[in-house]
């Protein structure tokens, strides 16, 4: 089997898909650093202070100004209730959601990239696995030596894991030294608030709790590293459904697109918290974020991922034990 997984990532690295993710991240993060310090910079010369508790307070008042427009939908107005508590807890409590430095640049940055950019770097990963081998005939080479087939199956999944959780990784490691040359390196050790829950338009405060960021920010990597795990899984299946490279690569990008529009489009569709790409945000439960459908927390939504994982783990080990790959 060790033989089997070396042999795989071996030939993920031959095809550079893994260094195509790394060269995205490497241009886009840059890109991502100067965009926010641009947006910290513009919101300084509208309000005309740098103190944060002025900025934050801005935010609530333009937020409580856009609840006054009948044209808002009445989903997207308890969403912004919630979300103007949230950011009057910090206010009341002297905390800054948003300290400049590289740890919360890091931190923010898998806030925003786990529901839609992450899991589109997942496919760029997982999408050709076995699609490209079926497609090439190369996978009639491995099935001639005596190895069983869930085995080689197996290899290839095992060896997706090593790359998802490498990507996350380097994610991590960048965006700390690319973000760290504008907003500095310091700030692990600031507080950060967690325990936020939401019963319809009231933010629940009992269980709320100061940690480090440090702390929240492997909390937050462990929760993508999850989403991202479930994305690499389907799309693990698609590829072994589909022989050709360019459909399952299509068809992932099509749903993992799809589940963010459905979010906001159809945010009162209750059929849609058993979808597994409208789940993936997991960081939000940290933060205290507000979800858009009633009835969601986290453990619902970790036991919605991991029901997609494990059926599109017994499709995919089924389907492949039974295809007459050698016809």
């Amino acid at each position: 089997m060790f033989n089997l997984i070396y042999n795989e990532m071996l030939k993920m690295i031959r095809k550079k898909r893994f260094w195509t993710v790394l060269l995205i991240l490497v241009v886009l993060i840059p890109i991502f650093t100067y965009g926010q310090y641009r947006n910290a910079e513009t919101a300084i010369k509208q309000i005309g202070t740098s103190d944060w508790r002025a900025v934050l307070q801005q935010q609530i008042i333009d937020s409580q100004n856009r609840l006054t427009s009948s044209r808002i939908p009445e989903e997207w107005k308890q969403f912004t209730k919630v979300n103007i508590q949230l950011q009057q807890y910090y206010l009341d409590h002297n905390i800054n959601p948003q300290e400049p430095g590289a740890p919360t640049f890091t931190r923010e940055f898998v806030e925003q990239a786990v529901s839609l950019f992450l899991p589109l770097l997942v496919v760029i990963l997982s999408a050709d696995l076995v699609s490209s081998e079926q497609s090439s005939g190369t996978i009639k080479l491995l099935l001639t030596r005596p190895v069983p087939r869930w085995k080689i199956l197996s290899s290839k999944y095992i060896s997706l894991l090593f790359s998802i959780s490498l990507m996350l990784l380097m994610t991590a490691i960048l965006s700390y030294l690319i973000s760290g040359v504008i907003f500095g390196y310091k700030g692990w050790t600031l507080p950060v608030l967690t325990g936020f829950s939401q019963e319809g338009e009231q933010l629940i405060t009992n269980n709320i709790h100061m940690i480090p960021q440090w702390k929240f920010v492997l909390m937050q990597y462990g929760l993508a590293w999850f989403s991202c795990i479930v994305v690499g899984t389907l799309s693990f299946m698609v590829s072994v459904l589909v022989r050709n490279t360019a459909s399952s690569m299509g068809v992932m990008l099509a749903a993992i697109i799809a589940g963010t529009l459905l979010t906001q489009l159809a945010p009162t569709w209750p059929q849609l918290k058993y979808v597994a790409f409208l789940h993936l945000d997991l960081t939000n439960f940290l933060s205290g974020e507000p979800t858009m459908i009633e009835g969601i927390t986290l453990l619902f939504s970790l036991g919605v991922l991991a029901t997609w994982s494990i059926v599109a783990l017994i499709i995919s080990f089924v389907t492949f034990e039974r295809r007459d790959v050698l016809g």
